[in-house]
């Protein structure tokens, strides 16, 4: 069961009140907060442990916390600004910090026992880790492994629980910290990122299983002490202890010889295309790209990309896109760019059906990232464009050779210039990615792309091949472009945030009814954004409805894995309740060209001809809409 992550009120502090928290208490603050505080002690221990002892250890430390005697009371923290005013959870935060930083503070001898294993929670056979995010959250990650164990507490208590300074110095003073405001200033390095702390990347609650060393068990089930000294082989082969990264990298141990395996992961047998196999190739996909980026020619880079998207070790983090497998190549694949992204060395690398981003830090062996993305049977604008990598809110994008301008535009303001971005090699200066955002949406960036045939523009959705922006009807929709185009996108653009990680290989928007409104104010503008996947299910048809003058529409009706607005049944319907300014409510609704009728039961009985309905309405009423085409065949609306 997936923890749920709410977000703390701000509440003043209290400086000295003291008293007892009884076990009854603690044990109930406990069992409310427990995700939280697991939470916590996961982002505040060493990332030097791995993510799977990192879970557990967590885990421990979180049930540790609990005072052992219900006889005894526990002493209330000086700080007691806890989570919702409640002194159990204070005193719980204070105990699970103070032992977190005991596991990540240097001991000479003999190591504490939050430093140890944990004996429980204990999990045989799995590797538990959280799930994986983007490129931010390992940027996150990366950046928090260098800050010391008071600096990394000093980051979260102000980003996860939201403690003012005065109060993240109090409790790490009561943790133990010998110099509290020295960990502020260090923390002060790291960009605040509150969002990204919040993330399933740091949500030791919410786990992904993956066997151990299969082969190694079955051979030494019978020898435990055989398999242990097995399993401490295979670790000196996956980390190497100050000595960067071995030949395979991040990957997990070789479990078996298999001559086409190992023929996949000879950097050697690399498929190379000619930079100018695309000018005389009919396709214009991926199998054109040229190998491009100044570590092409980097054998042992490319070694640990082909090793760890075969063998992906603990220390990996893995993502792909829905519907997406994330197995080894069947043999070697195309290599289409490697080189250094911002903080980072990245590998591109192409199967004929998915792309794979490899990527590591330029400096230290804290892990990996390998991302997946399903591109099977791209072509023309869904292959001009792949993301490279995100970094403090920007985007870089490895483009098409046949790409010969790069722009970024507001999708919002349809009047503005598109701002020219610099090509090199193909890859693009950063633009602002809405991706990953924050916050209400003021703005849209997208990436405008210009070639031979046209110009096209995509937007970053957080995966790793850019969705293709279209409008018009089903069937036969326009680049976007143009100024019909962006004026048809700009009200709905905000609406692309509820596509992100969704796998979306194209997003159209189709002024399909523009309706008068019973008091007359003028006409209200109906608008159907269809999102197509690569995968073929999951397609999202959202009905949305803007009346004059507003800055931006309002998502009315949505279907999910339905025909409508797509091009096997380019028709729609949906409607709304509206309240005019003289405060009368009504029930507006308006289907695509060819409908002949609409009729409206339930909470609202009225009927119309045409594609338009308009009907006097109760505040709250709920009514089932059903319309009739020019055909005799009828279509229900979108709920």
């Amino acid at each position: 069961m997936q923890s749920q992550d709410v977000s703390p009120r701000h509440t003043p502090a209290s400086a000295g009140g003291t008293g007892p928290v009884d076990v009854e208490q603690a044990e109930a603050a406990l069992v409310e907060h427990y995700p939280r505080l697991v939470r916590l002690a996961y982002l505040v221990l060493p990332p030097g442990l791995g993510r799977s002892r990192r879970v557990l250890t967590a885990h421990a430390l979180a049930q540790r916390a609990l005072p052992r005697s219900r006889k005894r009371p526990s002493v209330l923290p000086a700080q007691t600004s806890g989570r919702e005013d409640d002194p159990g959870y204070a005193c719980l935060r204070e105990r699970v910090l103070r032992a977190a930083l005991e596991a990540a503070r240097p001991r000479k001898g003999l190591p504490r026992l939050s430093q140890l294993p944990p004996l429980l929670p204990q999990v045989w056979g799995l590797r538990l880790f959280p799930r994986s995010g983007g490129a931010d959250e390992l940027a996150l990650d990366q950046r928090l492994s260098t800050l010391s164990g008071p600096a990394r507490a000093a980051y979260v208590l102000r980003g996860l629980e939201q403690l003012p300074d005065p109060d993240v110095r109090e409790l790490l003073k009561a943790a133990g910290v010998a110099d509290p405001g020295g960990a502020l200033a260090s923390a002060n390095g790291v960009p605040a990122q509150p969002g990204l702390l919040s993330s399933p990347e740091f949500d030791p609650c919410s786990l992904q299983a993956r066997p151990t060393d299969l082969m190694r068990r079955r051979q030494h089930t019978k020898a435990v002490l055989a398999a242990a000294a097995a399993l401490a082989v295979c670790g000196t082969l996956v980390a190497l202890p100050g000595g960067g990264w071995g030949p395979d990298g991040a990957a997990a141990p070789v479990y078996a010889e298999n001559p086409a395996a190992e023929a996949a992961l000879d950097p050697g047998r690399l498929t190379r295309v000619s930079p100018t196999a695309w000018r005389t190739s009919a396709r214009t996909d991926f199998s054109v790209w040229p190998a491009r980026g100044p570590l092409a020619g980097d054998q042992a880079l490319l070694r640990r990309a082909l090793a760890v998207w075969a063998r992906p070790g603990e220390r990996v983090r893995v993502s792909a896109t829905p519907g997406t497998q994330t197995g080894g190549p069947a043999g070697p694949p195309q290599l289409l760019y490697a080189g250094e992204v911002d903080a980072a060395r990245v590998v591109l690398l192409y199967d004929g059906l998915r792309v794979a981003r490899y990527a590591e830090p330029k400096s230290g062996t804290q892990g990996a990232a390998l991302d997946f993305a399903r591109v099977d049977g791209a072509t023309g604008a869904g292959a001009s464009a792949l993301v490279l990598g995100r970094a403090d809110g920007n985007v870089r994008y490895l483009t098409a050779p046949w790409v010969t301008k790069a722009a970024q535009r507001d999708l919002t303001k349809p009047d503005a210039a598109a701002t020219p971005l610099t090509l090199a090699d193909g890859v693009t200066a950063p633009l602002a990615s809405p991706a990953l955002r924050p916050g209400s949406c003021t703005s849209w960036t997208v990436l405008q792309l210009t070639d031979a045939s046209g110009t096209q523009l995509t937007t970053d959705l957080g995966e790793l091949v850019p969705a293709h922006l279209t409008a018009g009807r089903p069937g036969s929709p326009a680049e976007v472009s143009g100024p019909e185009g962006l004026r048809t996108w700009a009200p709905f653009a905000c609406s692309l945030a509820a596509e992100r990680s969704a796998g979306i290989r194209s997003v159209n928007a189709w002024a399909y009814a523009e309706q008068p409104l019973p008091d007359g104010s003028g006409s209200a503008a109906w608008v159907c954004t269809r999102a197509e996947t690569w995968r073929g299910d999951g397609t999202a048809a959202l009905a949305q409805f803007r009346t004059p003058g507003g800055a931006a529409g309002a998502v009315v009706a949505k279907g999910t894995d339905v025909p409508a607005c797509g091009p096997r049944d380019p028709h729609v319907l949906a409607g709304v309740l509206w309240k005019s300014a003289a405060g009368s409510w009504y029930l507006l609704a308006a289907g695509s060209k060819g409908t002949a009728s609409i009729s409206a039961t339930g909470g609202v009985t009225a009927s119309g001809q045409g594609p338009l309905l308009a009907a006097k309405a109760e505040r709250g009423a709920r009514a089932d809409l059903t319309g009739t085409l020019a055909d005799g065949r009828e279509i229900s609306g979108l709920h």
